[in-house]
């Protein structure tokens, strides 16, 4: 009886993997083993720069306020526990859209954490 290789199977595997490796340079897009070490680093950082995305928008957000807020005499910090004082639950993207799009009612919500 002839020996199985699984074959098909294993081309399969390897031909996805220089797949993903497309666009890497030198042989870490053409040897299998140097493809499988990128690929699955590429994978790994991938991930962690989804939760990083996150980090640094906030951050953006939380920037902008803070310039904003400046502008109008008051700190971040101060605005914020005024808003939450007030009982004003809006989040620090729409915040900063509010901001840079609608300067006036933005200037209404600094009065609300003024006198809040």
């Amino acid at each position: 009886m002839s020996r199985a290789t699984n074959a098909p199977a294993s081309r399969q595997r390897r031909r996805n993997i220089l797949e993903r490796a497309k666009g890497f340079r030198g042989p870490r897009s053409k040897n299998i083993r140097q493809a499988m070490e990128a690929v699955d680093r590429a994978k790994k950082l991938a991930t962690i720069h989804r939760k990083l995305k996150k980090r640094d928008f906030r951050q953006l957000w939380i920037g902008r306020v803070n310039a904003a807020t400046r502008a109008e005499g008051i700190s971040y910090s101060k605005f914020m526990a005024g808003l939450i004082k007030a009982g004003v639950i809006i989040n620090r993207k729409m915040l900063s859209e509010i901001a840079i799009q609608d300067p006036a009612g933005f200037k209404t919500l600094v009065e609300i954490a003024k006198k809040a």
